[in-house]
């Protein structure tokens, strides 16, 4: 096989991961990648090395002696390749295209106040700004940072937390005067409730009960939602009652636009927030940087 149609560095990378992560399989998660594809490279690697680096059975794994020595030289190459990427990055002014997905209600309530700031810093940057709260494939969509909420999955992408922030029920006044105000989790129950028009992670308002006891009430209702800020917007409308983060919400509560519900039964749970992306920080474009590294000072929610 000729020397340009062999990637030595991506080789070591995936080597290093099954040498760290003990298997192929494991290697394979957190790759993003099948265990076949992985075996197979591998099996490459030693036809073309000319010698075995690991002995592997259905059982165990182990490192030959040549496997442990290629593994040592291949992540010291690995970190030299790193430094070499901060170095170039660290020189290189921002400039050009990022594209961010996010969610309406970050957009709304986060991004939007301190997005004149970032671009009088950075002149040379400009933004693509999607909104959607469903779950987007980074590569398929070029995504350069997706702003996501909800506990991580593990994957492959990178990760940097913006903060939590507390859920809280609430309705609108005008809600109601026309239905009468909650006062126990079976009032509610009663009532029809705003809710996601897709699964997500906690599939229903979980509260306590005045015993102490946890439980989810689901939210059956015949209006549902693609977004959070959508379903603010209904809620402010009137529509039905909804849960929602409080960073999103403060104002209308200070203003008397929605009223907080039943929170001697609310659990006190925060939804966390993270900007994705693919790889490690350090290596990402200078201009996709400088946006994670705002978000991470500006951008947090609470």
């Amino acid at each position: 096989m000729p020397r340009t149609e062999v990637n030595r560095f991506a080789e070591m990378e995936i080597f290093a991961r099954v040498v760290e992560q003990g298997g192929f399989s494991a290697a394979a998660r957190v790759s993003g990648v099948s265990a076949s594809a992985v075996s197979k490279l591998v099996a490459r690697l030693e036809a073309r090395l000319g010698t075995r680096l690991v002995h592997r059975t259905t059982r165990r794994f182990q490192l030959t002696p040549e496997g442990q020595s290629f593994y040592e030289r291949s992540v010291a190459i690995l970190a030299d390749l790193a430094e070499a990427e901060r170095s170039a990055g660290a020189g290189e002014k921002p400039a050009g295209r990022v594209r961010i997905n996010s969610s309406a209600s970050y957009v709304s309530h986060i991004l939007a106040p301190i997005l004149p700031r970032f671009l009088e810093r950075y002149p040379e940057i400009a933004l693509d700004i999607v909104q959607t709260d469903l779950v987007v494939d980074l590569l398929a969509d070029r995504t350069d940072i997706a702003i996501r909420a909800g506990p991580m999955p593990s994957s492959a992408l990178m990760a940097r937390k913006l903060g939590s922030t507390r859920m809280t029920i609430v309705a609108a006044p005008v809600w109601i005067e026309r239905h009468g105000l909650p006062r126990t989790i079976a009032d509610l129950d009663r009532q029809e409730r705003l809710g996601f028009g897709y699964a997500r992670a906690v599939k229903g308002w979980p509260l306590r009960t005045a015993e102490g006891e946890g439980l989810v009430l689901p939210t059956i209702g015949r209006v549902r939602m693609s977004d959070g800020e959508g379903i603010r917007r209904l809620a402010l409308a009137g529509v039905g009652p909804a849960r929602l983060a409080a960073f999103t919400i403060r104002d209308d509560i200070a203003d008397s636009r929605l009223v907080p519900l039943l929170e001697d039964a609310n659990p006190g749970d925060e939804e966390e927030f993270y900007a994705v992306f693919i790889g490690q920080s350090a290596s990402l474009p200078a201009r996709a940087r400088a946006l994670l590294d705002f978000l991470a000072e500006h951008g947090q929610v609470a």
